[in-house]
């Protein structure tokens, strides 16, 4: 899929430099075009030596909660309801301890983590599936939950918002949390609503209607206020709760007799060579998109949207950040360049650009996750997995533009 949208986008800018070359008149296009690949090759590694100090240190923490034990003990609160939404999953089977502790990873962010430990939880689920070939109903719902990405510190986003300058990186932190709380919801009850599960459980109903009164209670909160106060305290309280966990995560790493400063220089150590790693992926897709701009296309895609919604009388500023919620699905290095080329173009803190990250933290790469995922047990007949997932895409986006227009509008 990746090689299909990448050599895609050549093509495509190629079709479009030639429309303004023969028809427009334009006769510096593909000069433009050209020094466009020069200015995203340069951008890519500014992007990725901004990456390697902050990078570090979240990778630094992040050893730290996982040496103390925190991911384990996620793991075990959140079981309980894996043991309800799957049925077919006998109790004390290995595939709940392998489905929670993937899940309570992507909560804290720690995407090095999850993708293993999902893959794990995968195989574990294979064990009890009759048709080898065929997703059974706990793998599509593991599958829909991973796409709708259940991520409390969506760090990445704010790794990237800072190094494009934005004068507060984790402003988007609770759009993004209503975002990817609206389409971790939607995910699971269109699984929920196909598989005939009971979501009317009592065990289900509790940890639900926790989760619902805790987003209820920072809506009705937010509600009161003025655009102002709630950017204020948006920021305050996503500031706040990131500080407290980050100060957590020492405490109960003292607590159990961690060595924090050696554990935190070990967990950093990776932060240099992945940021060198992101290097050749970035490359690829920021020039890939470069070109897409500059030789116009993309104004164009972005023009088509703008000028439906305008007839239709609707406000047009997310029409900017449209391309990365058309690529999130199918790409998330191609979607993460699109955030990037989107703030870069227009600003970190433009309605685009917040909106854009917004949409990047709200889900996760659905045709990805679900080639990943299903390709390593070899599951060729997915069901209503893809569907579901797309139904929680959707969701997101929509929400995504919803509460950035509330925050930010």
């Amino acid at each position: 899929m990746l090689n299909i949208i990448w050599s895609g986008f050549f093509f495509i800018a190629l079709f479009a430099a030639c429309i303004q070359y023969f028809f427009l008149g334009n006769h510096l296009i593909f000069e433009q075009v050209i020094a466009s690949i020069f200015d995203m090759s340069k951008l890519t590694v500014d992007i990725a030596i901004g990456l390697v100090g902050i990078l570090s240190f979240w990778l630094g923490m992040m050893k730290i909660a996982e040496r103390a034990g925190l991911i384990n003990k996620l793991a075990h609160f959140i079981s309980p309801l894996f043991i309800k939404l799957m049925p077919e999953v006998p109790r004390g089977h290995p595939a709940i301890g392998s489905m929670t502790m993937n899940l309570s990873a992507n909560f804290l962010g720690l995407d090095n983590a999850a993708t293993p430990l999902g893959l794990k939880a995968m195989q574990d689920l294979q064990t009890l599936n009759p048709k080898q070939d065929t997703a059974t109903n706990a793998q599509i719902l593991f599958l829909v939950l991973n796409t709708s990405s259940v991520t409390l510190f969506p760090i990445a986003v704010f790794m990237y918002r800072a190094q494009q300058g934005a004068s507060d990186p984790t402003d988007v932190f609770l759009p993004i949390l209503l975002a990817t709380f609206c389409s971790t919801m939607a995910g699971l009850i269109s699984v929920a609503w196909i598989q005939k599960i009971n979501l009317l459980q009592r065990t289900v109903v509790l940890y639900l209607s926790g989760a619902v009164a805790i987003i209820g209670a920072l809506i009705l909160y937010f509600m009161q206020l003025s655009a102002e106060a709630l950017a204020q305290q948006s920021s305050l309280l996503g500031n706040g709760l990131i500080f407290l966990t980050l100060v957590l995560f020492v405490l109960v790493g003292l607590r159990k007799k961690v060595d924090v400063y050696e554990t935190f220089i070990e967990g950093a150590k990776e932060g240099f060579s992945i940021s060198i790693k992101l290097i050749p992926y970035l490359l690829a897709m920021l020039c890939a998109i470069g070109m897409l701009r500059s030789s116009g296309a993309l104004g164009l895609i972005v023009d088509s949207f703008r000028f439906v919604v305008a007839n239709l009388g609707f406000d047009t500023r997310f029409a900017d950040a449209l391309p990365t919620a058309i690529i999130k699905p199918l790409s998330g290095s191609g979607a993460r360049a699109m955030m990037i080329e989107t703030m870069n173009n227009h600003g970190a803190d433009s309605f685009a650009g917040r909106l854009a990250s917004i949409m990047q933290g709200s889900t996760e790469t659905t045709f990805y996750v679900l080639a990943v995922y299903f390709g390593s047990v070899g599951i060729k007949y997915s069901r209503h997995a893809l569907t579901c997932g797309l139904i929680a895409d959707f969701s997101g986006m929509m929400a995504a533009i919803s509460v950035c227009y509330w925050f930010f509008g």
